[in-house]
């Protein structure tokens, strides 16, 4: 059997009972201003921010972005060429309408 889907209704329900049930077993929930969760000795925690390193200079590419447009300029468009014609299946069927064989029709 398929279990149904949870919608964000059921979540809410349950998310709101569990809070409920914490709070009857005289839990206490302790409110914190905005951001101080992610605060580490009152500061933001910097070490997982990749921007300890300098800056550092690129290489320009100009000449190399240019010879790729050029080259895909300079194609010459594509050749239409009539398409090959496959052959077909095709039913032949007798004078009371029932199939007799399949042949290859050009």
């Amino acid at each position: 059997m398929i279990k149904p889907k949870t919608t964000k209704r059921d979540t809410r329900k349950e998310l709101e009972s569990l809070v409920d049930q914490f709070i009857k077993k005289n839990g206490t929930i302790q409110q914190v201003d905005m951001g101080e969760s992610g605060l580490v000795d009152g500061k933001y925690n910097t070490s997982h921010i990749g921007f300890n390193e300098p800056k550092q200079d690129r290489t320009p590419l100009n000449h190399v972005v240019a010879a790729i447009q050029q080259r895909k300029h300079s194609k010459s468009p594509p050749t239409t060429s009539s398409p090959k014609k496959r052959p077909k299946k095709k039913i032949l069927y007798d004078d009371f309408g029932d199939p007799i064989r399949w042949v290859w029709e050009e």
